[in-house]
Formats: C-alpha cells, sequence, structure tokens
C-alpha cells in the first residue's frame, strides 16, 4: 500500500467517510440541493396547518422521500408524517447534534432534478386578515370609551 492509501484509509477510520457537500447536505437535512423539491424552515412546521403546497408536491413527485428535522417535537411533525404516509412516501426523521438546520422539512427526489424556486413563502395572508381585523376591533372599542366618557 502506498503511503497516502495509509493515510486515507487512516483519516476515515478516524473521521468517517468523506462525504461531498458535506454542509449542504447537513443544510438540508442529509440530502443535496439539486435534489429538492420543496423545503419549509421549522417555524413553518410550526403552524397548525399542513401547507398545501406540500401535499401538491408529494403527488407531482411520487417517487420523492421526505425527511424531517428531528430535533423538532413529534406533535409538529405527525401532521407531514401522516401526509407522507398517505401519498405512499417515505419519511426519515434526521437528528444532527452537530448541527441544527434552519429547515423543518425537505421534499427531495433521489435524483437531481435541479429546481430554483424550493423555498415555500410563509402563509402571512390569513394572518394579515385576521390582524386588520382586530386592529379595526381595537380601535372601534377604544373610540366607544372614549365616546361614552363624554
Amino acid at each position: 500500500m502506498s503511503r497516502l492509501k495509509v493515510e486515507d484509509y487512516l483519516e476515515q477510520g478516524i473521521h468517517g467517510p468523506k462525504e461531498i457537500k458535506a454542509g449542504e447536505r447537513r443544510e438540508f437535512l442529509g440530502t443535496l440541493r439539486e435534489r429538492v423539491v420543496i423545503v419549509l424552515k421549522r417555524s413553518q412546521v410550526f403552524e397548525t396547518n399542513v401547507y398545501p403546497e406540500i401535499e401538491q408536491m408529494m403527488k407531482q413527485y411520487p417517487h420523492s422521500k421526505l425527511f424531517l428535522n428531528g430535533q423538532m417535537d413529534y406533535q409538529y411533525l405527525g401532521k407531514y408524517i401522516k401526509l407522507a404516509m398517505s401519498h405512499d412516501i417515505p419519511y426519515k426523521i434526521v437528528l444532527n447534534k452537530d448541527h441544527n438546520s434552519d429547515l423543518g422539512l425537505v421534499l427531495a427526489e433521489s435524483n437531481a432534478i435541479n429546481k430554483e424556486e424550493i423555498y415555500i413563502q410563509k402563509q402571512i395572508h390569513a394572518q394579515q386578515v385576521i390582524k386588520k381585523k382586530s386592529f379595526t376591533a381595537f380601535f372601534k372599542r377604544c373610540v366607544k370609551k372614549l365616546l361614552k366618557k363624554r
């Protein structure tokens, strides 16, 4: 064995096998960016409703795989696990103690698809309507209180 091969062998024994784009794999819960169909950030997974875009992509990519951030509580992941099971999509809960990814959910194919837009915008439309209503209601209550005092 040449000296280079021995050093490589020892390196792999100490640190594990060499991984291509290890930082990218940590960020995208064990897969590469080029394979990603769609992602949700952790804060989006915490929301009570399931994003319809996820179900739509599961239907569009039936051979994909779902990766879930294992550092999140199961109560938030459960709704997406049920969704994946209903579409016969395998899922994997990824727990990396060395790196806490900002992503909560990654739907990916086994081969590269190089999709440009993978991030879903947060569902803020419904929240804005609620805030507007609550602000107007608050404003009306304040006006009524002021008028009653006169």
